[in-house]
């Protein structure tokens, strides 16, 4: 699943690798128990989700999704493809903040 990265994961990732978002390490298609999540940060367990066009019919399955990992003590962000081509900045800066550390980019 890494070398069929959509062009989205790749930008997220861009600014994720190589604990450039503030030194928090994030980790992707990150196995937890049953479920492979797109990127981790175990430190913070933090999830960051992309959710792109297939995910219209699967709604049912991402909550059930984050309800298990949220029990598991995970907080799960959820965020569009759209929203990662448009705006990376403030999609950078929102998982930062959701991460505990203050960051401008």
């Amino acid at each position: 699943m890494r070398r069929k990265a959509t062009p989205p994961e790749r930008q997220l990732w861009s600014i994720l690798r190589g604990r450039r978002l503030g030194g928090l390490k994030f980790r992707r298609q990150e196995p937890i128990d049953a479920y492979i999540v797109d990127f981790c940060c175990a430190e913070r367990r933090l999830i960051v989700e992309l959710d792109g066009s297939s995910h219209e019919d699967k709604l049912e399955s991402d909550t059930t999704r984050t309800e298990w990992l949220t029990r598991q003590g995970y907080r799960v962000l959820r965020i569009t493809n759209q929203d990662v081509t448009a705006e990376l900045d403030a999609v950078a800066r929102y998982i930062a903040k959701e991460g505990g550390i203050d960051w401008e980019g």
